[in-house]
């Protein structure tokens, strides 16, 4: 048997008591570190499912977002068409209403005569519904009696 020295074994003795408990601390810190990096780890998952939700989700806005761009270069483009025409128009217009503002004087004769006979076609053709509102009666009438008489015919 080899000689056991006192000294060695105290020494090895505290050597595993002060690893022991710098393996108990390391051992309760890294634990704690564990979850948290547990954690995070769920976190991380979930955020990165929802990046690729939100990827898919900003790929088809984007998609639709040059859908709308098409559209919009295509309206650009029949808007810049169709400027000349409402333009033209408008010049147009203005022609017609420059013409329509030129009125003969309120002292020329023929001005009186034109108005005389405005007013004779009006009145004319006032008569002319009173009698065609008449003879609808007449017919509605005549009507009513024709079938009032197949009816008295027919007993």
């Amino acid at each position: 048997m080899a000689p056991v020295n006192p000294l060695k074994l105290v020494r090895e003795g505290f050597g595993d008591r002060l690893a022991r408990l710098v393996d108990f601390r390391f051992d309760q810190r890294i634990r704690d570190h564990a979850a948290r990096v547990a954690d995070h780890d769920e976190r991380i998952t979930e955020q990165e499912h929802c990046t690729v939700d939100h990827r898919r989700r900003l790929a088809a806005l984007e998609s639709g977002l040059d859908k709308v761009r098409g559209d919009l270069r295509w309206t650009a483009g029949e808007l810049e068409r169709l400027v000349p025409h409402v333009a033209a128009q408008e010049a147009q217009l203005e022609d017609v209403r420059a013409k329509i503002a030129v009125t003969p004087s309120a002292d020329s004769g023929q001005l009186v005569e034109a108005r005389a006979l405005i007013e004779e076609v009006q009145r004319q053709h006032a008569q002319i519904r009173v009698r065609l509102t008449g003879i609808a009666k007449y017919e509605e009438r005549l009507a009513r009696l024709e079938e009032q008489a197949s009816v008295n015919a027919g007993e």
